[in-house]
């Protein structure tokens, strides 16, 4: 199954996107009234010592339109300036229209009156106009890397719902189109996206009326700003690269628009650690472009809306109020220099072995289905990549809105209520063909036509299931465990696997059981069927009766949990395990290569002290490390990345 790894600029004439969102510390959004050309200089010459070239700059509405049909003519000048700078900085900086909503306030020009942003044609034509008079302005300026429409537009929208289920897509597609077209007819032929966010139905489950789908084809990027706060370390290292899994299949190359942490809600340290866990894993899942949130702390305008009642948004920046550099810089310097040396504009994806089947129920509104049913998609999918990646098993995302790929070894559906009837058909088409085909049991999280929406699961499995009308089987035990009756994959017959046992009241449930055809490769402390396979022409259908990546996505630091050898079995199974792996789930491996055929393989430690990593390699296979030296074990700092070759022996 391909996975994309797309590049902003192919040709290789500019560097990678790495940078900062950037206001001035002397101002924040009224940095163009306060405009101090020193500063910015200084400003920007710190990011350029760090290795970054790159800043999203943003206009402020109020300022820059006093009228409708007028541009403020001081703006444009300091705006001619910062550009002119950043070109003597060896930078450049994508414009931002919109602004609109900043840091935690909207902030209108005065004649909006309360106009509907995207439904009322005098205010788009006025947006529009405003694109078009900017492009022609500046968009032969050589330090214009690209142009975002907007900020986080859902929230300026709807600034109570955020758009979920209020704004109209058709208006919002619409508003997006004439937009861009403005810019283009100005003259822009730079990389142009929409600064919405990405928070689409197609990754988050919720409909804010920016959908992916009608807005990929108007944009040559996916921006996803990322800031969720998760209950388990490894959720929280890993979620910034689920949604760059999530939007690979708009064939679009995805940058990083905003990412970063306050240093009001983590120590420094912790912050670098952050960046660097971040970084890596959404390089390793198809990000080619990082803006970090943002270029310095606000300590000298604390009085000054936002940060007046927005307290924890001061401190944000890679560098402090002086100038001086935070940790996040530091790690943004070195991931520069890693990316330099693999030459990441000639690096690609491999092909995957392994799918992790999202179901449709994620973004399509199918009739009288509930909005948890999509959430259920997006938390246990999330947890279906974490385990697989502590597994070392490279996973692309097989969309079943866009139809399950045929060529993979093992698809993986974790914790499943829903998927269409066609595509239960087709994994038993899957199996027959030799592929493995795994999944887990859940009944749903709320009391609505509880229970599995499946195609026939006695015949499907070669099973005869024991549900109760209206009913579910509740897990009672606080731990479930696993006890193998035979050999599977490298887990030996007599071993156990465990899982502590989560979730509601109507999730909280297995899937009674008895077999017709299938074998019992597991059962659980009841001696009750908990994992079984049937063999089908030259592959296997395997199902788990526990909700075990659920239950997982439910409980506060669960990972790592052994959903994740379940997982590597199941590759063993199918023959999709990874070349270079690690038996410890706390040190992920990925690989990328080369246009030239060199091999790089990432060690992404999740210990918090240094630690020694033992990798098994594939026959033929070893490693070298950034001198060339070979080495049989991988020495990683705290929660620390290494990024090595693997040559032959």
């Amino acid at each position: 199954m391909r996975r994309n790894l797309l590049h902003i600029d192919p040709s290789g004439h500019h560097r990678p996107w790495i940078g900062a969102n950037f206001w001035s510390r002397t101002g924040g959004p009224l940095m163009w009234r306060s405009y101090d050309p020193a500063v910015i200089e200084q400003e920007l010459a710190v990011l350029a010592e760090h290795g970054l070239d790159l800043t999203r700059s943003f206009f402020y509405w109020p300022d820059l339109m006093p009228t409708p049909d007028a541009l403020d003519e001081k703006t444009l000048e300091h705006f001619a300036d910062f550009l002119d700078r950043h070109s003597a900085a060896g930078m450049r900086t994508i414009p931002t229209l919109v602004i609109g909503h900043m840091s935690g306030e909207n902030w209108d020009p005065s004649w909006r009156h309360g106009r509907d942003l995207y439904g009322d044609v005098f205010m788009v034509g006025r947006q529009a106009w405003m694109g078009r008079e900017l492009a022609r302005r500046f968009g032969a300026h050589p330090a214009v890397a690209g142009w975002l429409v907007s900020n986080e537009m859902p929230i300026y929208g709807d600034p109570v719902d955020r758009g979920n289920d209020t704004t109209d897509h058709t208006h919002v597609t619409a508003w997006a189109q004439l937009v861009v077209d403005g810019l283009r007819a100005g003259g822009a032929t730079q990389p142009v996206s929409l600064g919405d966010g990405a928070w689409g139905v197609e990754v988050t489950g919720r409909d804010n009326g920016f959908r992916i789908r009608e807005l990929a084809p108007l944009v040559d990027f996916m921006g996803p700003h990322v800031y969720r706060m998760e209950t388990d370390r490894v959720r929280q290292h890993l979620n910034a690269a689920y949604i760059c899994e999530l939007l690979d299949f708009t064939d679009k190359p995805v940058i990083m628009e905003e990412f970063g942490v306050t240093t009001d809600f983590v120590s420094e340290e912790n912050a670098g650690h952050y960046y660097r866990q971040l970084l890596h894993n959404t390089l390793l899942a198809g990000a080619s472009g990082w803006i970090a949130w943002n270029n310095t702390d606000y300590d000298d305008i604390h009085e000054q809306p936002p940060y007046s009642h927005h307290a924890f948004e001061l401190h944000f920046g890679i560098t402090d109020a002086a100038g001086k550099p935070k940790a996040p810089l530091r790690e943004l310097r070195d991931f520069r220099a890693v990316l330099d040396r693999v030459e990441l504009p000639k690096l690609r994806r491999p092909d995957a072995k392994a799918a992790l089947v999202v179901s449709s129920y994620l973004e399509k509104q199918y009739p009288f289905t509930m909005p948890a049913d999509a959430q259920l998609v997006f938390d246990t999918a999330r947890q279906g990549y974490v385990a697989a990646r502590e597994a070392d098993i490279a996973v692309g995302f097989a969309r079943e809105a866009d139809g399950v790929p045929e060529d993979c070894a093992l698809y993986l559906a974790p914790s499943v209520k829903q998927l269409l009837s066609p595509t239960w058909h087709q994994f038993t088409r899957l199996a027959e063909g030799g592929a493995t085909v795994y999944v887990s049991y859940c009944s749903g999280t709320h009391d609505t036509q509880r229970g599995p929406w499946w195609a026939g699961v006695d015949k499907l499995f070669g099973v005869r299931h024991q549900l109760r009308y209206g009913q579910v089987t509740p897990i009672e035990d606080e731990t479930v465990t696993f006890t193998f009756a035979e050999d599977f994959g490298d887990i030996a017959a007599g071993s156990e696997l465990s899982f502590p046992a989560a979730g509601t009241i109507n999730s909280r449930a297995f899937l009674p059981v008895e077999p017709d055809g299938a074998e019992v490769v597991a059962t659980d402390a009841h001696g009750r069927p908990a994992l079984l396979r049937r063999r089908i022409g030259t592959g296997s259908l395997v199902l788990c009766t526990y909700p075990v990546e659920h239950m997982a996505a439910a409980r506060m630091g669960a990972n790592p949990e052994d959903t994740h050898r379940l997982y590597a079995a199941l590759a063993a199974e199918a023959g999709a395990r990874a070349d270079v792996r690690v038996a410890d789930p706390r040190v992920l491996t990925a690989e990328l290569h080369h246009e030239d055929g060199r091999r790089f393989v990432w060690f992404v430690s999740q210990y918090e002290e240094e630690h020694t990593a033992r990798p098994v390699l594939a026959d033929g296979l070893a490693l070298r490390d950034e001198e060339g030296e070979p080495l049989t074990a991988v020495e990683l700092a705290p929660l620390g990345v290494r990024v090595l070759e693997v040559v032959s022996a």
